[in-house]
């Protein structure tokens, strides 16, 4: 290792530092980054750009020579704002995105200065080229409990439920910010990248138990544009299920309550009805947006349920989840949230005897 360059080899090494610097653009930042860092940009957005069209278009000395004004403007700034009450044992990992010249311009600064500030080698694509090989293998780990049930069952509430009941749950849904369906769109609430999402599902593996069961929703290979690792996929189809039972009034109720954004967007709500045009009749379609522009939202749930989402339902479990064919069914009453948290505590309960089986095995 050369004096200042750290070599990270595993997700771990990084809760060495005590402070994660990322350096490169806040664009570069937004996409994705290492969990816990901050940003601290020598170039912003539109100095890379400029400094880039300058190397391409005129010479690279006129680019390094304009971009060399703007990293040090930028590291003194963050100098006097960011990093002024850091102490002298301050150990930071300074990152950029091959570990090349912006983040060697501030390590090298901050070295003058008296810290031990160490230059990711490789930089970031070396912090995601272990995340690609970590969601290879490690959810190969867990015993999953993949929570089943017909739309509008609570199984994201349930999770919540399960979580505050002092249990593992992976929340897909919430790390893709998309509830699984055409309508699981959030509004005001943009996916994030593919990167983004598997950076937050490595944060969660990490901390789980292997040796505790982890709750998840069941999911098919896309939630929205986000795609599951193969492994992740993998395990989850070949898990146990859990199935919730509930009846359709009382999913139907559910859904008004859980969907309730969409009634003052009414707009909004009918332009994702029109991406089912492939799959619903002209005449079904209209007949829905009529339903919207009536107000007629329990009419448009309940044909939603009956003519949509619970066909899609019917076809796929069996066909992806080999655990649905034999699962343990749990009875919802209302999906109120004392119920879903008593739903919570039954399948917890029912959970503890195999656990304590496979801890003395």
């Amino acid at each position: 290792m050369r004096h200042g360059i750290a070599s990270v080899e595993r997700i771990e090494d990084f809760r060495q530092f005590d402070e994660i610097v990322d350096v490169r653009t806040p664009a570069e930042f937004a996409e994705d980054h290492i969990p816990g860092s901050i940003n601290c940009p020598v170039l912003d957005n539109e100095q890379r750009i400029e400094v880039g069209t300058l190397y391409k278009q005129q010479s690279p000395f006129v680019a390094k020579r304009i971009g060399a004004a703007y990293v040090a403007e930028n590291i003194a700034r963050h100098l006097r704002e960011t990093f002024f009450d850091r102490p002298p044992n301050w150990k930071p990992l300074i990152v950029c995105w091959r570990g090349g010249q912006r983040s060697g311009s501030m390590a090298l600064i901050f070295r003058r200065v008296g810290w031990d500030a160490q230059q990711l080698q490789g930089g970031y694509k070396v912090y995601r080229k272990l995340v690609v090989e970590r969601l290879a293998e490690l959810p190969r780990q867990f015993d999953f409990r993949v929570v089943c049930g017909a739309t509008g069952s609570g199984k994201s509430r349930l999770l919540k439920a399960l979580a505050e009941n002092g249990e593992q749950v992976l929340d897909l849904e919430e790390f893709a910010c998309h509830k699984g369906s055409v309508l699981g769109v959030l509004p005001d609430a943009p996916q994030p990248t593919q990167k983004t999402f598997e950076t937050r599902l490595l944060s969660a593996l990490l901390d789980f138990d292997p040796a505790r069961p982890v709750y998840v929703e069941a999911e098919s290979r896309k939630i929205g544009t986000i795609h599951l690792p193969d492994a992740l996929l993998e395990m989850l189809r070949a898990a146990a299920c859990i199935n919730i039972e509930a009846s359709f009034d009382a999913r139907v109720d559910f859904l008004l309550r859980d969907y309730d954004y969409f009634l003052g967007a009414p707009e909004w709500l009918s332009s994702r009805l029109e991406t089912l045009n492939q799959l619903q009749s002209r005449e079904t379609i209209e007949r829905w947006q009529a339903y919207v522009r009536d107000g007629s939202w329990r009419e448009l749930v309940g044909e939603l349920l009956e003519k949509h989402y619970d066909p899609l339902y019917r076809r796929s479990q069996n066909k992806h989840f080999a655990g649905f064919r034999e699962p343990k069914t749990f009875m919802a009453n209302d999906l109120s949230p004392a119920d879903i948290t008593r739903l919570a505590r039954d399948i917890a309960a029912d959970d503890q005897p195999e656990r304590i089986e496979a801890h003395a095995q």
